[in-house]
């Protein structure tokens, strides 16, 4: 039986320790909680920094896709145009007034379809 009081000593012992370590209030040293701060700091700076990096990001997608999207558009309103001054140049006779006057303002363009292209434009 011996043994085991001094086992159980012992036990008890150990659990008065650290019940007494677990009372006695333990104050943060400056040094650790600066460089905690510090490092918390340093965290923070780079997580901002990669928010602000994925929001550039983000809005540098939504330009190229808005620009995309205008290319577009203005690829179909051209595409159109030229529908619509290819049937024009159809029905236009040549020597009516307007023919005649055409003729001589389509020498300024590389091609009939682009002068008509323009006057369409400036006329609608």
């Amino acid at each position: 039986m011996d043994s085991i009081d001094k086992l159980l000593a012992e036990i008890q012992a150990e659990y008065a320790e650290v019940k007494t370590q677990l009372q006695q209030p333990q104050l943060p040293t400056a040094k650790p909680f600066i460089a905690s701060s510090h490092k918390s700091n340093s965290l923070m700076d780079n997580l901002l920094a990669e928010v602000k990096a994925d929001l550039l990001e983000r809005d540098a997608a939504e330009e190229l896709r808005k620009q995309q999207e205008l290319e577009q558009l203005k690829a179909k309103q051209l595409e159109t145009l030229q529908k619509q001054a290819q049937e024009w140049l159809s029905k236009l006779d040549p020597f009516s007034p307007e023919g005649l006057w055409f003729e001589h303002f389509a020498q300024a363009y590389s091609s009939k379809l682009e002068a008509a292209i323009e006057y369409l434009q400036t006329n609608a």
